[in-house]
């Protein structure tokens, strides 16, 4: 809808050329989403407890009222301090994490060392959204995270490679991704992906014109020069670094394809693509034959029967995505504690098993809109910062659900990441919901009245420069700018 300007006599004037366009909150459509999300992952819980014990557990009203209260405290800060967000992220991301809480519940109750996971991951899904709400309530503007561009990057890059340090990495199920500190385990990849996404962001906006303009044409692709590869170099030899010492290709693939897609979003130019695919092609076929350990991943990905003993999870894995058919066998009939580490890289393996292919394509669809919103926000933004910074989040977020839930499908090689907000992993699920909030802070400034977005400005920003005039510096006969 449009405002349109009132005349001192207090007459509306039809006819001013100012007008703003208002999209609506569309508040009330994502309160009712939120109350469907919270009755799919509840009901996962009570029908787990039907379908083993015959009864509901004994918490199930505390359970429901905590869940439902967490989901409404949510929807009450977006309607305060950002609401103009997109109506659809919260609920899918609450959808996710819902069901997710409760396959782990269903899977503590299949007699095991640790029968605490899901009150675990419900501690760490309260501190992903309190992390979540500081960011919606204090950042209030994404372009302060501009700033630094070559802190972040170097700091993206030492988590990156932390678990790389002798003592302190830690290799769990055949790949180096964890460290432990003080008793505590966690993955530094998922913070690295957030702080480099922030770091790719803005190095982009202030290089995007030297990226995208210089280079030499070889056919229809226009290459980039020599000496603008160094940041593409640098990320490339950092994924070299994760596949021959960290022994696994998704985190791999996660930050060089991330970077890649980014360049090739800032600059328009498919050489980026060219360079970056075949590129990263290259070191995959050099660590396939120069480690074993890398033959191992292919060989479970290409051939796993051949060997029984060696690649027994994704083997059974297989076999009960397999029983669980079209419909699954249901909440808690099935066996997925049978599949090594099926609360975590292999949840997804649990779900195809008790809700089926059905389930899990589901899964699968709420994965793509939950990315389309992200990107949708992207188009919608109105600083160049703000675009590539949200296509980041939602491109890292992409890859991820790619190569976890592909490798668990025998889709691609293996990889040791976390399928987001379901499997367990406080690291994971912390990030995971610093990332919804910047989306939801970026998609909030988006969809916001133009006058009402200048007035909430903050003057601590960078400024923003494409709409500025651009100065035209006459040059004398000699070549150079007239002084």
């Amino acid at each position: 809808m449009s405002a349109a300007r009132m005349t001192a006599q207090g007459q509306w004037d039809g006819s001013a050329p100012d007008t703003v366009v208002v999209q609506s909150k569309r508040r009330w459509v994502e309160f009712f989403l939120l109350i469907v999300a919270w009755g799919l992952g509840y009901s996962g819980y009570l029908l787990t407890g039907l379908n083993i014990d015959g009864v509901l557990p004994a918490e199930w009203k505390l359970v429901g009222g905590l869940w439902l209260g967490l989901i409404m405290a949510c929807h009450l800060v977006v309607r305060i301090f950002i609401p103009y967000a997109d109506p659809m992220i919260l609920p899918i991301v609450f959808t996710l994490n819902g069901i997710g809480l409760a396959m782990i519940h269903r899977i503590d109750l299949i007699p095991a060392k640790n029968p605490e996971r899901m009150i675990n991951q419900a501690i760490w899904t309260l501190g992903g959204v309190i992390l979540w709400a500081v960011i919606v309530i204090f950042l209030k503007d994404h372009r302060k995270l501009q700033r630094f561009p070559y802190v972040l990057f170097l700091a993206g890059l030492v988590m990156m490679l932390l678990p790389l340090v002798p003592g302190l990495g830690t290799e769990i199920n055949g790949a180096r991704l964890w460290i432990s500190l003080a008793g505590f385990s966690f993955q530094p990849a998922e913070i690295a992906k957030v702080l480099l996404v922030l770091a790719f962001a803005a190095y982009l906006v202030d290089k995007r014109d030297v990226l995208s303009l210089a280079g030499k044409k070889l056919g229809p692709v226009t290459f980039p020069r020599a000496r603008d590869l160094g940041p593409i170099v640098i990320m490339w030899v950092a994924a070299m670094l994760v596949i021959v010492y960290q022994k696994d290709i998704g985190t791999a693939m996660l930050f060089f394809g991330l970077f890649v897609v980014m360049l090739y979003v800032a600059t328009e130019r498919v050489g980026w693509v060219v360079l970056g695919v075949f590129g990263f092609i290259a070191g995959a076929v050099l660590a396939y034959f120069a480690f074993g350990h890398i033959r191992v991943r292919f060989n479970a990905w290409l051939d796993p029967f051949s060997n029984f003993d060696q690649n027994d999870q994704i083997i059974k894995a297989q076999y009960g995505m397999a029983w669980g058919g079209l419909a699954g066998r249901g909440w808690g009939l099935g066996r997925p504690g049978l599949t090594t580490f099926s609360w975590s890289d292999f949840i997804s393996a649990s779900i195809g098993e008790e809700l089926g292919v059905t389930g899990l394509m589901g899964i699968i669809v709420l994965y793509a809109l939950l990315v389309t919103r992200g990107l949708r926000a992207a188009l919608a933004c109105r600083d160049a910062f703000g675009k590539l910074l949200a296509t980041g989040l939602a491109t890292v977020m992409a890859l991820q659900v790619v190569a976890i839930i592909g490798g668990v499908t025998r889709m691609l090689p293996l990889t040791g990441l976390t399928t987001p907000f379901m499997s367990q992993g406080g690291s994971s699920e912390v990030a995971n919901w610093a990332i919804v909030a910047v989306i939801m802070l970026v998609s909030h400034q988006a969809r916001q009245p133009a006058d009402q977005l200048a007035a909430n400005v903050d003057s601590a920003a960078p400024p923003v420069l494409d709409d500025q005039a651009t100065d035209v510096i006459p040059r004398h006969a000699g070549g150079g700018p007239r002084s």
